[in-house]
């Protein structure tokens, strides 16, 4: 007969069918292009060979991920043929919407994050219950991912679990798997590489922590796993001279520095700057022309022009990324504490998804999820995370632009906010009630009484008036947005809302990656 799972392991599986249950809710809701996206990957890989993969222009989306992804499309092309043939047919495949392509896929989606389930357990098996069970709500249940992935369609969770597996590595002390991990993770998708300076420093200090000779020893040992891990991905395509195709797919610098929509980061707060002052300067009698290619036209190609600012470059963005990384860089050289690691690899996404090249506001999920990590820690970990992931929740509201979608959007992240406030003061107050106890007990006195009392509510969750004020104003963007605008102006300046809510979640943001950098210059954990 069967063991019986332990407590812990049951009822995260009770966590995640139920997840997977409300998943399966979202299958008729709307999808964006990125589902015919992944369709067109799917009947790609499955009819041509592996030297036309990333040449072929069949369709407007060309494959533009690294080769594991595409290598997966391939293994998920053989059931999608067995479901129904016309989802794998290169040609007749496109635009195809069917019921059964429908429901394949978002199955694909929410089997694949079974990664994350299990990267879940990993990290909260040694946790305490309570702390364990936080991390469950805040990863698996995160509104932010249903949204992203189970809505507006892809494929976050898979690889967000193949970056917290290799985060749990590291916090094990197990480098050569985490770097492994993170190798593959790279090869599934390449957006992740803003995180690879940390690893990089953080790896090569810790080989070299027991002396020069094992230090060689084991850098060459993990050298080998990556350069096997690359070679496997990337090796059929130099074979076939593929290689510059790749390359150029994989990294397309012409789509300009802001996405259609910005995302809410610091390029916002230079394009507000632009705009001021080009109608200044007109307005003071400079010819100031105006780009043909406007930030506000809503277009997804090059949006980069500026009006009066200097011109920003990828190499620009480059260098702020790495500037913005070097404090956390020194501090992992210094000292390269396994404990710190999700709060570096947060903080470097967060620089990324700040300064970086062409940013898209669902990049967000590469630091709020690892920050879920931190957020039992301490109180102020707790409180930072709570507003952080409304602010990141709130600023993917406008990919889901149809009616039918508003509800949903708006229960899942009231819903988190019920969740995250009732088990971070649960979490806390719990603490403060034990430490309060503690005290009491030695003292058996009034006065021992009210220093407990005292210490309870010090130590409890609660959100200061900055945050509710912060909070309150998303209320107020949302009701221009969503009611006065169109009330109001009506079809004038449609691109005013989601202005205002890039420019507002970007304080937030900016404010968070502060905070951040505060905390690990100050070594706070």
């Amino acid at each position: 007969m069967t063991p019986p799972l332990p407590p812990a392991a049951s009822e995260l599986l009770w966590h995640a069918a139920a997840a997977a249950c409300v998943k399966l809710l979202l299958v008729p809701s709307y999808r964006s292009t990125d589902f015919e996206v992944h369709r067109h990957w799917l009947a790609l890989t499955h009819s041509l060979p592996v030297a036309r993969w990333y040449s072929d222009e069949t369709s407007p989306w060309t494959l533009d991920y690294p080769p594991f992804f595409a290598f997966l499309e391939l293994l998920l092309s053989f059931p999608a043929r067995a479901v129904d043939p016309v989802i794998v047919h290169l040609h007749r495949g496109l635009g195809y919407g069917a019921a059964s392509a429908v429901l394949f896929q978002r199955l694909t989606v929410v089997a694949a994050d079974c990664c994350l389930v299990y990267a879940a357990h990993r990290l909260t098996r040694n946790c305490k219950p309570g702390k364990g069970r936080l991390i469950w709500v805040l990863v698996i249940w995160s509104p932010m991912l249903l949204i992203v992935d189970h809505v507006h369609f892809q494929y976050n969770g898979f690889l967000l679990g193949i970056l917290l597996l290799s985060i749990s590595c590291l916090s094990e002390g197990k480098d050569l798997a985490g770097g492994c991990l993170f190798a593959i993770l790279l090869c599934f998708k390449h957006l992740f590489a803003v995180a690879a300076p940390v690893y990089f420093v953080y790896l090569l200090r810790r080989c070299f922590r027991g002396g020069l000779a094992r230090g060689i020893g084991r850098l060459s040992a993990l050298g080998a796993v990556v350069v096997a891990t690359f070679a496997a991905a990337y090796g059929p395509f130099i074979y076939h001279g593929q290689m510059q195709q790749v390359i150029r797919r994989m990294f397309p610098f012409g789509r300009g520095l802001c996405h259609a929509y910005w995302a809410p980061n610091f390029w916002v707060f230079y394009i507000v700057l632009d705009k001021v002052l080009s109608f200044v300067l007109r307005r003071l009698g400079f010819d100031i022309q105006t780009p043909a290619a406007s930030f506000t036209g809503g277009l997804v190609g090059n949006s980069s022009p500026f009006a009066v600012l200097p011109q920003v470059t990828p190499l620009i963005t480059f260098i702020m990324v790495l500037l913005a990384l070097s404090p956390c860089l020194i501090k992992a050289w210094r000292n390269p504490q396994p404990k710190d690691t999700a709060r570096w690899i947060a903080y470097a996404y967060t620089s990324g998804f700040l300064f970086g090249w062409h940013v898209h506001e669902k990049a967000s999920l590469h630091f709020v999820i690892p920050l879920a990590l931190t957020a039992v820690q301490s109180l102020g970990d707790a409180k930072h995370y709570f507003w952080l992931s409304i602010v990141c929740c709130y600023s993917l509201f406008p990919l889901l632009y149809e009616a039918q979608e508003y509800p949903i959007k708006v229960l899942l992240l009231l819903l988190h906010c019920m969740a995250m406030f009732l088990s971070f003061s649960a979490l806390f107050d719990g603490s403060a009630r034990a430490k309060a106890t503690a005290s009491e007990s030695r003292t058996g006195d009034e006065s021992g009484e009210k220093r407990s009392s005292g210490l309870a509510k010090k130590e409890g969750f609660t959100i200061g008036w900055i945050t509710k004020c912060y909070l309150f104003g998303i209320l107020l963007v949302e009701l221009w947005g969503q009611f006065l605008h169109p009330y109001i102006l009506g079809n004038k300046l449609p691109f005013v809302p989601l202005m205002m809510i890039s420019i507002y979640c970007a304080f937030g943001i900016m404010y968070s990656w502060i905070w951040q950098l505060r905390s690990i210059v100050r070594g706070s954990s």
